[in-house]
Protein backbone atom coordinates (compact mmCIF):
# COMPACT_ATOMS: atom_id res chain seq x y z
CA UNK A 1 0.00 0.00 0.00
CA UNK A 2 1.41 3.39 -1.03
CA UNK A 3 1.48 6.54 1.02
CA UNK A 4 -1.94 8.20 1.42
CA UNK A 5 -2.48 11.36 -0.64
CA UNK A 6 -2.29 14.87 0.82
CA UNK A 7 -5.09 17.42 0.66
CA UNK A 8 -2.90 20.18 -0.77
CA UNK A 9 0.04 20.23 -3.14
CA UNK A 10 0.03 19.50 -6.88
CA UNK A 11 -2.21 16.41 -6.60
CA UNK A 12 -4.34 17.49 -3.63
CA UNK A 13 -7.42 18.52 -5.57
CA UNK A 14 -7.44 15.23 -7.49
CA UNK A 15 -7.35 13.32 -4.21
CA UNK A 16 -10.06 15.45 -2.63
CA UNK A 17 -12.62 15.39 -5.43
CA UNK A 18 -13.87 11.78 -4.99
CA UNK A 19 -13.75 12.17 -1.22
CA UNK A 20 -15.94 15.25 -1.41
CA UNK A 21 -18.49 13.27 -3.40
CA UNK A 22 -18.35 10.57 -0.71
CA UNK A 23 -18.89 13.08 2.09
CA UNK A 24 -21.74 14.88 0.32
CA UNK A 25 -23.48 11.59 -0.49
CA UNK A 26 -23.12 10.49 3.12
CA UNK A 27 -24.55 13.77 4.41
CA UNK A 28 -27.53 13.44 2.07
CA UNK A 29 -28.10 9.82 3.12
CA UNK A 30 -27.75 10.71 6.79
CA UNK A 31 -30.32 13.50 6.52
CA UNK A 32 -32.84 11.18 4.90
CA UNK A 33 -32.22 8.39 7.44
CA UNK A 34 -32.47 10.69 10.45
CA UNK A 35 -35.80 12.19 9.38
CA UNK A 36 -35.67 14.93 12.00
CA UNK A 37 -33.30 17.31 13.77
CA UNK A 38 -31.83 14.66 16.07
CA UNK A 39 -31.29 10.88 15.90
CA UNK A 40 -33.97 8.97 17.79
CA UNK A 41 -33.34 6.80 20.82
CA UNK A 42 -31.50 9.03 23.25
CA UNK A 43 -27.85 8.91 24.43
CA UNK A 44 -27.50 5.14 24.87
CA UNK A 45 -28.99 4.28 21.48
CA UNK A 46 -26.88 6.89 19.69
CA UNK A 47 -23.72 5.74 21.46
CA UNK A 48 -24.46 2.13 20.45
CA UNK A 49 -24.95 3.11 16.80
CA UNK A 50 -21.74 5.13 16.80
CA UNK A 51 -19.82 2.24 18.34
CA UNK A 52 -21.27 -0.17 15.79
CA UNK A 53 -20.42 2.13 12.88
CA UNK A 54 -16.91 2.82 14.17
CA UNK A 55 -15.99 -0.79 14.97
CA UNK A 56 -12.33 -1.07 15.87
CA UNK A 57 -11.44 2.59 16.05
CA UNK A 58 -7.71 1.92 15.59
CA UNK A 59 -7.30 -1.30 13.56
CA UNK A 60 -3.91 -2.71 12.70
CA UNK A 61 -4.73 -2.31 9.03
CA UNK A 62 -7.06 0.31 7.61
CA UNK A 63 -9.72 -0.07 4.93
CA UNK A 64 -9.04 2.45 2.17
CA UNK A 65 -11.56 1.14 -0.40
CA UNK A 66 -14.45 3.34 -1.52
CA UNK A 67 -17.20 1.36 0.19
CA UNK A 68 -15.38 1.53 3.48
CA UNK A 69 -14.85 5.26 3.02
CA UNK A 70 -18.57 5.78 2.39
CA UNK A 71 -19.44 3.84 5.54
CA UNK A 72 -16.96 5.83 7.62
CA UNK A 73 -18.19 9.15 6.24
CA UNK A 74 -21.87 8.46 6.98
CA UNK A 75 -22.79 10.43 10.12
CA UNK A 76 -24.32 7.88 12.53
CA UNK A 77 -26.16 10.43 14.66
CA UNK A 78 -25.55 14.17 14.33
CA UNK A 79 -27.89 16.97 15.25
CA UNK A 80 -28.77 19.10 12.24
CA UNK A 81 -28.88 22.83 13.09
CA UNK A 82 -30.47 23.53 9.70
CA UNK A 83 -33.56 21.49 10.56
CA UNK A 84 -36.36 23.96 11.37
CA UNK A 85 -37.19 22.12 14.60
CA UNK A 86 -33.60 22.23 15.88
CA UNK A 87 -33.98 25.36 17.98
CA UNK A 88 -32.40 24.80 21.37
CA UNK A 89 -29.14 26.68 21.38
CA UNK A 90 -27.14 29.50 19.84
CA UNK A 91 -25.97 26.94 17.30
CA UNK A 92 -26.52 28.41 13.85
CA UNK A 93 -26.71 26.45 10.61
CA UNK A 94 -23.64 27.62 8.66
CA UNK A 95 -23.91 29.29 5.29
CA UNK A 96 -22.78 27.15 2.36
CA UNK A 97 -20.30 29.80 1.25
CA UNK A 98 -18.75 29.86 4.73
CA UNK A 99 -18.48 26.07 4.92
CA UNK A 100 -16.81 25.99 1.50
CA UNK A 101 -14.29 28.61 2.61
CA UNK A 102 -13.67 26.61 5.77
CA UNK A 103 -12.81 23.60 3.61
CA UNK A 104 -10.20 25.66 1.76
CA UNK A 105 -8.74 26.76 5.08
CA UNK A 106 -8.52 23.14 6.24
CA UNK A 107 -6.86 22.02 3.01
CA UNK A 108 -4.11 24.64 3.12
CA UNK A 109 -3.91 24.41 6.93
CA UNK A 110 -2.08 27.67 7.68
CA UNK A 111 -1.39 28.47 11.31
CA UNK A 112 -1.47 32.06 12.41
CA UNK A 113 1.43 32.00 14.82
CA UNK A 114 4.05 33.15 12.32
CA UNK A 115 3.85 35.01 9.02
CA UNK A 116 5.77 32.38 7.05
CA UNK A 117 3.00 29.85 7.80
CA UNK A 118 0.14 32.16 6.82
CA UNK A 119 1.23 35.17 4.75
CA UNK A 120 -2.13 35.78 3.05
CA UNK A 121 -4.28 34.74 6.02
CA UNK A 122 -2.46 37.10 8.36
CA UNK A 123 -2.99 40.03 5.99
CA UNK A 124 -6.65 39.07 5.53
CA UNK A 125 -7.16 38.76 9.28
CA UNK A 126 -5.90 42.31 9.79
CA UNK A 127 -8.40 43.63 7.25
CA UNK A 128 -11.38 41.70 8.62
CA UNK A 129 -10.75 42.29 12.32
CA UNK A 130 -10.37 46.03 11.87
CA UNK A 131 -13.48 46.25 9.70
CA UNK A 132 -15.57 44.37 12.28
CA UNK A 133 -14.04 46.38 15.12
CA UNK A 134 -15.17 49.59 13.41
CA UNK A 135 -18.72 48.21 13.29
CA UNK A 136 -18.63 48.02 17.10
CA UNK A 137 -16.98 51.43 17.50
CA UNK A 138 -13.58 49.95 18.38
CA UNK A 139 -10.04 50.15 16.96
CA UNK A 140 -9.04 46.49 16.56
CA UNK A 141 -10.17 42.96 17.28
CA UNK A 142 -8.66 39.58 18.09
CA UNK A 143 -9.99 36.34 16.63
CA UNK A 144 -11.16 33.92 19.32
CA UNK A 145 -12.93 30.58 19.53
CA UNK A 146 -16.10 32.24 20.82
CA UNK A 147 -17.69 34.13 23.68
CA UNK A 148 -15.99 32.18 26.44
CA UNK A 149 -12.48 32.88 25.18
CA UNK A 150 -13.42 36.48 24.36
CA UNK A 151 -14.75 37.06 27.88
CA UNK A 152 -11.68 35.47 29.44
CA UNK A 153 -9.42 37.63 27.28
CA UNK A 154 -11.37 40.76 28.24
CA UNK A 155 -10.86 40.01 31.93
CA UNK A 156 -7.19 39.20 31.32
CA UNK A 157 -6.55 42.49 29.47
CA UNK A 158 -8.30 44.41 32.24
CA UNK A 159 -6.28 42.64 34.93
CA UNK A 160 -3.00 43.37 33.18
CA UNK A 161 -4.01 47.02 32.85
CA UNK A 162 -5.34 47.54 36.38
CA UNK A 163 -3.67 44.90 38.56
CA UNK A 164 -4.44 41.67 40.36
CA UNK A 165 -6.89 43.37 42.75
CA UNK A 166 -9.29 44.07 39.88
CA UNK A 167 -12.89 43.40 40.89
CA UNK A 168 -15.21 42.04 38.23
CA UNK A 169 -18.76 43.40 38.52
CA UNK A 170 -21.49 41.67 36.53
CA UNK A 171 -25.20 41.07 36.58
CA UNK A 172 -26.99 37.95 37.74
CA UNK A 173 -27.79 37.42 34.06
CA UNK A 174 -24.13 37.26 32.96
CA UNK A 175 -22.69 34.32 31.06
CA UNK A 176 -21.03 31.69 33.25
CA UNK A 177 -17.68 32.27 31.54
CA UNK A 178 -17.26 35.66 33.23
CA UNK A 179 -17.12 34.55 36.89
CA UNK A 180 -15.17 31.53 35.74
CA UNK A 181 -12.61 33.82 34.10
CA UNK A 182 -12.19 35.74 37.35
CA UNK A 183 -11.55 32.48 39.20
CA UNK A 184 -9.10 31.15 36.61
CA UNK A 185 -7.17 34.44 36.63
CA UNK A 186 -6.90 34.53 40.41
CA UNK A 187 -9.08 37.61 40.89
CA UNK A 188 -11.27 38.31 43.92
CA UNK A 189 -14.79 36.95 43.88
CA UNK A 190 -16.92 38.97 41.46
CA UNK A 191 -19.57 41.40 42.64
CA UNK A 192 -22.93 40.15 41.38
CA UNK A 193 -25.47 42.90 40.65
CA UNK A 194 -29.21 42.15 40.69
CA UNK A 195 -31.01 41.75 37.37
CA UNK A 196 -34.65 41.64 38.52
CA UNK A 197 -36.11 42.02 35.04
CA UNK A 198 -33.49 39.78 33.45
CA UNK A 199 -31.19 42.70 32.73
CA UNK A 200 -28.56 44.40 34.88
CA UNK A 201 -30.01 47.14 37.11
CA UNK A 202 -28.05 50.41 36.57
CA UNK A 203 -29.01 51.80 40.00
CA UNK A 204 -27.77 48.64 41.72
CA UNK A 205 -24.61 48.83 39.61
CA UNK A 206 -24.02 52.41 40.75
CA UNK A 207 -24.43 51.35 44.37
CA UNK A 208 -21.96 48.48 43.94
CA UNK A 209 -19.36 50.72 42.31
CA UNK A 210 -19.78 53.20 45.14
CA UNK A 211 -19.53 50.72 47.99
CA UNK A 212 -17.07 48.07 46.78
CA UNK A 213 -13.41 49.15 46.53
CA UNK A 214 -11.92 49.05 43.01
CA UNK A 215 -10.39 48.94 40.53
CA UNK A 216 -13.46 47.56 38.73
CA UNK A 217 -14.31 45.88 35.47
CA UNK A 218 -18.02 46.05 34.70
CA UNK A 219 -19.34 43.34 32.39
CA UNK A 220 -22.69 43.99 30.70
CA UNK A 221 -24.55 41.66 28.36
CA UNK A 222 -26.09 42.27 24.94
CA UNK A 223 -28.00 39.08 24.25
CA UNK A 224 -28.33 36.83 27.28
CA UNK A 225 -28.01 33.10 26.70
CA UNK A 226 -31.36 32.28 28.29
CA UNK A 227 -33.69 34.90 26.83
CA UNK A 228 -31.65 37.06 24.46
CA UNK A 229 -32.11 40.16 26.61
CA UNK A 230 -29.96 43.28 26.26
CA UNK A 231 -28.78 45.22 29.29
CA UNK A 232 -29.50 49.00 29.27
CA UNK A 233 -26.12 49.81 27.74
CA UNK A 234 -26.37 53.63 27.61
CA UNK A 235 -27.22 53.84 31.32
CA UNK A 236 -24.53 51.32 32.24
CA UNK A 237 -21.95 53.15 30.13
CA UNK A 238 -22.92 56.40 31.86
CA UNK A 239 -22.44 54.90 35.33
CA UNK A 240 -19.07 53.46 34.29
CA UNK A 241 -17.95 56.84 32.94
CA UNK A 242 -19.06 58.59 36.12
CA UNK A 243 -16.99 56.20 38.22
CA UNK A 244 -14.05 56.05 35.79
CA UNK A 245 -14.58 52.32 35.41
CA UNK A 246 -13.66 49.99 32.56
CA UNK A 247 -16.58 48.41 30.63
CA UNK A 248 -16.76 45.09 28.82
CA UNK A 249 -19.87 44.03 26.89
CA UNK A 250 -20.53 40.37 26.21
CA UNK A 251 -22.37 40.73 22.90
CA UNK A 252 -21.52 37.24 21.66
CA UNK A 253 -25.19 36.82 20.69
CA UNK A 254 -26.42 40.35 20.19
CA UNK A 255 -23.59 41.91 18.20
CA UNK A 256 -25.03 40.45 15.00
CA UNK A 257 -27.71 43.16 15.26
CA UNK A 258 -25.02 45.59 14.09
CA UNK A 259 -25.55 44.32 10.55
CA UNK A 260 -29.25 45.29 10.60
CA UNK A 261 -30.40 48.86 10.04
CA UNK A 262 -33.66 47.93 11.76
CA UNK A 263 -32.17 46.37 14.89
CA UNK A 264 -28.81 48.13 15.25
CA UNK A 265 -30.27 50.89 17.50
CA UNK A 266 -30.83 48.26 20.21
CA UNK A 267 -27.05 48.26 20.69
CA UNK A 268 -26.78 51.98 21.41
CA UNK A 269 -24.05 52.43 24.02
CA UNK A 270 -21.94 49.54 22.73
CA UNK A 271 -19.41 52.02 21.33
CA UNK A 272 -18.60 53.13 24.89
CA UNK A 273 -17.19 49.72 25.82
CA UNK A 274 -13.46 49.12 26.21
CA UNK A 275 -13.90 45.56 24.93
CA UNK A 276 -16.74 43.71 23.22
CA UNK A 277 -17.21 39.97 22.67
CA UNK A 278 -18.98 38.98 19.46
CA UNK A 279 -19.58 35.64 17.77
CA UNK A 280 -20.08 35.19 14.04
CA UNK A 281 -21.08 31.56 14.58
CA UNK A 282 -24.33 32.87 16.07
CA UNK A 283 -25.88 35.77 14.14
CA UNK A 284 -23.24 35.45 11.44
CA UNK A 285 -23.99 31.88 10.33
CA UNK A 286 -20.37 30.73 10.36
CA UNK A 287 -19.04 27.24 11.12
CA UNK A 288 -17.75 27.10 14.69
CA UNK A 289 -15.42 28.69 15.77
CA UNK A 290 -15.80 32.31 14.73
CA UNK A 291 -15.46 34.66 17.70
CA UNK A 292 -13.86 38.05 18.16
CA UNK A 293 -12.93 40.41 20.96
CA UNK A 294 -12.83 44.08 20.01
CA UNK A 295 -10.55 46.53 21.81
CA UNK A 296 -10.89 50.30 21.88
CA UNK A 297 -7.37 51.01 23.15
CA UNK A 298 -4.80 48.95 21.25
CA UNK A 299 -2.28 49.52 24.05
CA UNK A 300 -4.28 46.86 25.94
CA UNK A 301 -2.83 44.28 23.56
CA UNK A 302 0.62 44.78 25.05
CA UNK A 303 -0.47 42.25 27.66
CA UNK A 304 -0.25 39.53 25.00
CA UNK A 305 3.22 40.45 23.72
CA UNK A 306 5.52 37.47 23.89
CA UNK A 307 8.78 36.43 22.24
CA UNK A 308 9.63 32.98 20.92
CA UNK A 309 12.74 33.13 18.78
CA UNK A 310 11.51 30.54 16.28
CA UNK A 311 8.29 32.48 15.66
CA UNK A 312 8.93 36.22 16.10
CA UNK A 313 12.62 36.87 16.65
CA UNK A 314 13.47 40.54 17.15
CA UNK A 315 15.59 40.77 14.03
CA UNK A 316 12.81 39.23 11.89
CA UNK A 317 10.30 41.70 13.30
CA UNK A 318 12.73 44.59 12.76
CA UNK A 319 13.17 43.41 9.17
CA UNK A 320 9.42 43.73 8.57
CA UNK A 321 7.99 40.25 9.19
CA UNK A 322 4.66 40.69 11.01
CA UNK A 323 4.54 39.56 14.64
CA UNK A 324 1.44 37.38 14.99
CA UNK A 325 2.14 35.88 18.40
CA UNK A 326 0.59 38.84 20.23
CA UNK A 327 -2.73 38.38 18.43
CA UNK A 328 -3.87 35.50 20.63
CA UNK A 329 -2.92 33.55 23.77
CA UNK A 330 -3.00 30.48 21.51
CA UNK A 331 -0.02 29.42 19.40
CA UNK A 332 -1.29 27.12 16.64
CA UNK A 333 -4.38 28.88 15.31
CA UNK A 334 -6.64 28.16 12.33
CA UNK A 335 -7.37 30.87 9.73
CA UNK A 336 -10.97 31.18 10.90
CA UNK A 337 -11.02 34.64 9.40
CA UNK A 338 -11.19 33.21 5.85
CA UNK A 339 -14.77 31.98 6.11
CA UNK A 340 -15.81 35.28 7.68
CA UNK A 341 -14.07 37.29 4.95
CA UNK A 342 -15.73 35.30 2.17
CA UNK A 343 -19.13 35.70 3.85
CA UNK A 344 -18.76 39.44 4.38
CA UNK A 345 -17.68 39.92 0.77
CA UNK A 346 -20.42 37.68 -0.64
CA UNK A 347 -23.39 38.94 1.40
CA UNK A 348 -22.28 42.40 2.45
CA UNK A 349 -23.84 44.29 5.33
CA UNK A 350 -27.22 44.28 3.59
CA UNK A 351 -27.27 40.53 3.07
CA UNK A 352 -26.27 39.74 6.64
CA UNK A 353 -28.73 42.32 7.92
CA UNK A 354 -31.52 40.63 5.98
CA UNK A 355 -30.71 37.31 7.66
CA UNK A 356 -30.76 38.99 11.08
CA UNK A 357 -34.09 40.66 10.29
CA UNK A 358 -35.54 37.35 9.13
CA UNK A 359 -34.76 35.37 12.30
CA UNK A 360 -35.89 38.23 14.54
CA UNK A 361 -39.15 38.31 12.60
CA UNK A 362 -39.52 34.54 12.97
CA UNK A 363 -39.18 34.92 16.73
CA UNK A 364 -41.92 37.54 16.80
CA UNK A 365 -44.14 35.30 14.68
CA UNK A 366 -43.56 32.33 16.96
CA UNK A 367 -44.26 34.45 20.04
CA UNK A 368 -47.53 35.49 18.41
CA UNK A 369 -48.52 31.86 17.86
CA UNK A 370 -47.78 31.09 21.50
CA UNK A 371 -49.84 34.06 22.73
CA UNK A 372 -52.80 33.08 20.56
CA UNK A 373 -52.75 29.44 21.70
CA UNK A 374 -54.80 28.82 24.87
CA UNK A 375 -52.59 25.88 25.79
CA UNK A 376 -49.38 27.90 26.14
CA UNK A 377 -47.90 30.79 28.09
CA UNK A 378 -45.38 33.23 26.63
CA UNK A 379 -42.71 34.60 28.95
CA UNK A 380 -42.18 37.90 27.11
CA UNK A 381 -41.91 39.39 23.65
CA UNK A 382 -38.56 38.38 22.12
CA UNK A 383 -35.70 40.87 22.12
CA UNK A 384 -33.62 39.10 19.46
CA UNK A 385 -34.53 35.61 18.22
CA UNK A 386 -35.13 33.66 21.44
CA UNK A 387 -38.61 32.81 22.68
CA UNK A 388 -39.38 31.38 26.12
CA UNK A 389 -42.70 29.57 26.47
CA UNK A 390 -44.31 26.73 28.40
CA UNK A 391 -47.48 24.66 28.36
CA UNK A 392 -50.16 26.36 30.44
CA UNK A 393 -50.72 24.88 33.89
CA UNK A 394 -47.79 22.46 33.47
CA UNK A 395 -45.44 21.79 36.36
CA UNK A 396 -41.72 22.37 35.99
CA UNK A 397 -41.26 18.59 35.98
CA UNK A 398 -43.69 18.32 33.06
CA UNK A 399 -41.86 21.07 31.16
CA UNK A 400 -38.55 19.25 31.64
CA UNK A 401 -40.12 15.93 30.66
CA UNK A 402 -41.61 17.13 27.37
CA UNK A 403 -38.25 18.52 26.31
CA UNK A 404 -36.50 15.22 27.05
CA UNK A 405 -39.23 13.24 25.29
CA UNK A 406 -38.81 15.28 22.13
CA UNK A 407 -35.04 14.79 22.32
CA UNK A 408 -35.43 11.02 22.76
CA UNK A 409 -37.78 10.73 19.79
CA UNK A 410 -35.59 12.99 17.66
CA UNK A 411 -38.63 15.08 16.70
CA UNK A 412 -37.55 18.49 18.03
CA UNK A 413 -34.66 20.08 19.90
CA UNK A 414 -35.65 22.75 22.41
CA UNK A 415 -33.60 24.35 25.16
CA UNK A 416 -34.56 25.16 28.74
CA UNK A 417 -34.23 28.29 30.84
CA UNK A 418 -35.25 29.43 34.31
CA UNK A 419 -36.95 32.79 34.62
CA UNK A 420 -39.32 34.27 37.18
CA UNK A 421 -38.88 31.18 39.33
CA UNK A 422 -40.21 28.80 36.67
CA UNK A 423 -38.78 26.49 34.02
CA UNK A 424 -39.42 27.50 30.42
CA UNK A 425 -38.89 25.86 27.06
CA UNK A 426 -36.49 27.88 24.91
CA UNK A 427 -36.73 28.21 21.14
CA UNK A 428 -33.70 29.94 19.64
CA UNK A 429 -34.58 30.64 16.03
CA UNK A 430 -31.44 30.97 13.90
CA UNK A 431 -32.54 29.25 10.69
CA UNK A 432 -33.71 31.91 8.22
CA UNK A 433 -35.33 29.19 6.06
CA UNK A 434 -37.79 28.23 8.79
CA UNK A 435 -41.40 28.55 7.57
CA UNK A 436 -44.58 29.54 9.43
CA UNK A 437 -45.85 25.96 9.22
CA UNK A 438 -42.67 24.76 10.95
CA UNK A 439 -43.39 27.06 13.88
CA UNK A 440 -46.95 25.76 14.10
CA UNK A 441 -45.69 22.16 13.93
CA UNK A 442 -43.33 22.82 16.84
CA UNK A 443 -46.20 23.96 19.06
CA UNK A 444 -48.26 20.94 18.03
CA UNK A 445 -45.43 18.59 18.94
CA UNK A 446 -44.95 20.16 22.37
CA UNK A 447 -48.67 20.09 23.05
CA UNK A 448 -48.94 16.45 22.03
CA UNK A 449 -46.05 15.29 24.20
CA UNK A 450 -46.73 17.28 27.37
CA UNK A 451 -47.55 15.00 30.34
CA UNK A 452 -50.96 15.70 31.81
Amino acid sequence: MGLPPLASGPHGTDALRPLLDTVLDALRTGTAARGGPLPAGGPDAVAARVADAAGDILPDRGDPDARGARARARPPGPADPAHPLCAAHLHAPPLAVAAAADLAASVLNPSLDSWDQAPAASALEALVTRALAREAGAADALVTTGGTESNQLAVLLARERHGAHLRLVHGENAHHSLPRAARLLGLPDPVVVPAPAGTLDPAALDEALTQVPGPHLVAATAGTTDAGLIDPLPEIAGRCAAHGVRLHVDAAYGAGLLFSDRHRPRLAGLEAADTVALDLHKLGWQPIPAGLLTVTDTDDLAALHHRADYLNADDDTDAGLPDLLHRSPRTSRRPDVLKAAVTLKTLGRTGLGALVDTVCSLARDFAGLVEEHPGFVLHAAPTISTVLFRPADATDDAVAAVRRTLLATGRAVLGRARADGRLWLKATLLNPHTRPEDLAALLTLVEGHTPR
